[in-house]
């Protein structure tokens, strides 16, 4: 898929580095000479990189967003992520936009009739992170889907988990959750069914709330925080 990541600062290089790693194409516009290091830093190369105003429409052209499957506003300015969303839908006609909300107080901005098919609230995000800590020792909310009842959720492997030193073949997964990645330090696995589950892993998960409940029993403690 052909992506273009307007803002290269922390969550837009995490996301290009994430689809990079799952070979996607990916250009990430900035113009901020600190944003621009980072991500060089972080091994972003200069053939993903578009040194420009993602509000200005020939940088967007120049990135290819005539033709990109997905475009992902996240830099620090709403209006900013408003004015390209609506550039990207309604000018370039891009299939699928997501736009990162910076102040809570504008969420109800970012509509479809907005040009943003799917919003992170960071906010929101941030809330959920801190309700699931206080209820689960091992798993966190990452991201709640803006339709359903899905969520893309980060298990910690619990020392004591079952499954450590087991292959993804040989653990029982909730019917409605998919593995999504594994971490182990710096290193990002895809898994398949042969990957080994180790002690400390951090576990990329999508499921619904029943599942998550099914994760934190097989990968973490399994016992509900008492904080």
């Amino acid at each position: 898929m052909k992506i273009i990541i307007v803002g290269g600062g922390q969550i837009g290089g995490y996301i290009a580095n994430l689809l990079l790693k799952n070979n996607h194409n990916v250009t990430v516009i900035e113009n901020r000479e600190r944003s621009l290091q980072a991500l060089k830093n972080n091994g972003i190369s200069d053939d993903h990189i578009l040194v420009g105003d993602g509000t200005d429409a020939f940088v967007l052209e120049k990135a290819g967003a005539m033709h990109c499957n997905a475009l992902v506003c996240t830099t620090g300015l709403d209006e900013s992520n408003l004015t390209i969303a609506m550039m990207a839908k309604f000018e370039y006609d891009v299939p699928k936009v997501v736009a990162k909300v910076n102040n809570p107080k504008n969420a109800w901005l970012f509509t479809a009739g907005m040009g943003v098919d799917v919003k992170i609230n960071q906010a929101d995000i941030i809330g959920h992170m801190i309700a699931d800590e206080m209820n689960y020792n091992s798993i966190m909310t990452l991201m709640k889907l803006s339709k359903g009842e899905y969520s893309i959720v980060r298990v910690r492997v619990d020392y004591h988990s079952p499954t450590v030193n087991k292959s993804i073949a040989e653990i029982h997964m909730p019917a409605r959750s998919v593995l999504i990645a594994i971490y182990e330090d710096d290193t990002l696995i895809i898994p398949h069914g042969e990957t080994m589950i180790r002690a400390g892993q951090h576990i990329l998960a999508f499921a619904d709330d029943e599942s998550m409940k099914a994760l934190n029993q097989i990968f973490g403690s399994g016992v509900p925080s008492q904080s």
